[in-house]
């Protein structure tokens, strides 16, 4: 695997695959005497992330981005 210029890797797919990586995983870069291990997180998700990821797709209003947005600003 090359490292880009972003410092960023792709994971092979059957890696993935095996180990329960899906888009959007935290994953945690671990140092010991063996190496570098990449690893998936095993921490909870920050407070804000519950939050955000539970009122995902629970929006009920029937309106459009466009006219939530002018009625915030008063138009």
């Amino acid at each position: 695997m090359r490292l880009t210029s972003k410092g960023q890797v792709t994971i092979p797919l059957e890696i993935r695959e095996e180990f329960g990586l899906q888009p959007g995983d935290d994953v945690e870069f671990v140092l010991d005497e063996h190496g570098l291990h990449v690893v998936k997180s095993t921490q909870q998700p920050s407070r804000g992330r519950r939050i955000a990821e539970s009122l995902l797709g629970r929006g009920d209003v029937p309106m459009t981005t466009d006219e939530i947005m002018a009625l915030t600003r008063g138009e």
